[in-house]
């Protein structure tokens, strides 16, 4: 093939995603709707992507331009003469080695068993990755169930001699409420236990906010690590993140360093050995260029839209919006037992070709229930559409509203029930799906059944059908089979 055909291949294949400019897609994608960015972005990654960040005494380069972006991280996010931090490869990494490097910490000073993390229920499922890689349990932590805020009360209960770190959000993901960091950081302190705040989608919007209720960097007493992502609304390419510690001891925690082979000395501050050099290269690009006043321009146009798209969905009959939004972030839920089923507007809205993201209801351990929510990510590009968007969400309503609840086959949930997702092989799981109406790896026109049969089924059944799901789609194409 031609250069220019292997090109027009690349192309085509990306004619069913969904766009990741334009402002329609409301999760997964950060688009601030200025042409300029994109064409910096994609020159400094170009010029840095045969570049190996994995050794630094190499390529000098590299050290410069990361430790550029955790200084610029630790100014704009309460960080003191003491803070480093780390670029890694996305929040889920940030949040990893959080959870890593206080796994140790909690080992070297003397504990003993099984580590715990604390975490609020909200907090992001990377937290429950980490636990699960590194052998922590989970000790969830319900969240007041009007204003989905972590209760203090609840996690100083959970504050043991086994607790190796507690999680707050800045703001969460799912209803993109602020935690009450100080108060936690300041239990947390008193009990002699690390506090990570994950501020990865909201550490680059809040300090540019006037209407930011309470501190929630690691300028607050307590707090002694903090995540933020520069692929969200830093607006760099994916995927870069920054972890910043308060002290350099917590950092060396998540290093690995061995001369315990043949070869070169390796030393890894991140999980990766090769880390690729042109996502950092690009996102300093685009700090360097925007600069804070740049960034304090988009993030108060988005917060202005997210306001007043919080108020007119808040407007639509049947729909209200959970919790206080505190950056750009809204979750959406039905309002009262005759309310807008919002799995059902999720289907409409793609239809009218937004992308919003449906989060099924969840039950809190011992407390009121969360409700099953639309989650809606609002950035640059979208903030100048909220009239069209709003106008699209009230008339896919109206649609949602004239169709029966979705409800999950009592049949197949009746079964679930039976099993041990432990004991199913692939070809079971298989069959399972096929059964549910997403054989084959294809998912179905409207999803509301099957998000309705994911809420239904017991959590370890549901978790292993949803990776059955993935297992499907990533069924490789030979190239042999492929040419016949």
């Amino acid at each position: 093939m031609t250069p220019q055909e292997v090109l027009a291949e690349l192309t085509a294949l990306q004619a069913g995603d969904v766009p990741t400019h334009g402002g329609s897609t409301m999760a997964y994608v950060y688009d601030s709707g200025r042409v300029g960015i994109d064409h910096l972005a994609a020159a400094a990654q170009a010029a840095f992507q045969w570049t190996n960040a994995l050794d630094p005494t190499a390529f000098p380069s590299v050290a410069r331009i990361e430790d550029d972006l955790v200084g610029a991280a630790a100014d704009l996010l309460g960080g003191g003469p003491a803070t480093v931090g780390t670029v890694t490869s996305g929040g889920t990494e940030s949040c990893l080695l959080a959870v890593l490097a206080a796994r140790e910490r909690w080992r070297a000073r003397g504990g003993t068993g099984r580590p715990r993390l604390v975490l609020p229920v909200t907090a992001h499922a990377a937290f429950r990755k980490a636990a699960h890689l590194f052998d922590l349990e989970v000790v969830d932590v319900a969240v007041d169930p009007v204003t989905c805020r972590a209760l203090p009360s609840a996690v100083a209960e959970a504050l043991d001699a086994r607790a190796a770190l507690v999680v707050v959000s800045a703001p969460s993901y799912p209803h993109g409420v602020l935690d009450p960091v100080g108060e936690v950081a300041a239990l947390a302190a008193a009990a002699g236990v690390p506090c990570h705040v994950d501020a990865c989608i909201g550490g680059w919007v809040l300090p540019f906010l006037d209407d930011v209720p309470e501190p929630f960097d690691l300028s607050v007493p307590g707090v002694t690590s903090l995540s933020v992502d520069l692929h969200k609304y830093g607006y760099a390419p994916k995927g870069v993140s920054v972890l910043l510690t308060a002290e350099p001891e917590l950092r060396q925690g998540h290093w690995f360093s061995t001369a315990g082979w043949p070869g070169y000395p390796v030393v890894n501050p991140t999980l990766a050995g090769t880390r690729p050099a042109g996502p950092m290269a690009a996102a300093w690009a685009v700090h360097r260029w925007l600069g804070r006043d740049g960034y304090a321009e988009l993030a108060r146009a988005t917060r202005a839209a997210t306001v007043a798209l919080a108020e007119g969905a808040a407007a639509i009959p049947g729909l209200r919006v959970v919790g206080t939004p505190v950056a750009t972030l809204v979750a959406i839920a039905q309002d009262g037992p005759d309310g807008v089923d919002v799995l059902h507007l999720a289907d409409e809205a793609t239809a009218r070709g937004w992308l919003l993201q449906p989060q099924p209801p969840f039950a809190q351990p011992g407390g009121a229930d969360l409700p099953a929510t639309l989650h809606l990510t609002v950035t640059g590009a979208t903030a100048v559409r909220v009239d069209a968007l709003l106008a699209d969400l009230a008339d896919a309503a109206c649609a949602a509203a004239a169709l029966p609840p979705p409800v999950a086959d009592p049949g197949l949930v009746a079964a679930a029930a039976t099993i041990d997702p432990a004991a199913l092989t692939v070809a079971e799981v298989d069959a399972l799906l096929e059964l549910a109406g997403v054989g084959g790896g294809t998912l179905p026109e409207r999803m509301a059944p099957v998000h309705a049969l994911v809420a239904a089924l017991p959590r370890p059944v549901a978790e292993r059908l949803l990776a059955g799901v993935l297992d499907l789609v990533y069924r490789p194409r030979r190239e042999s089979a492929v040419s016949g």
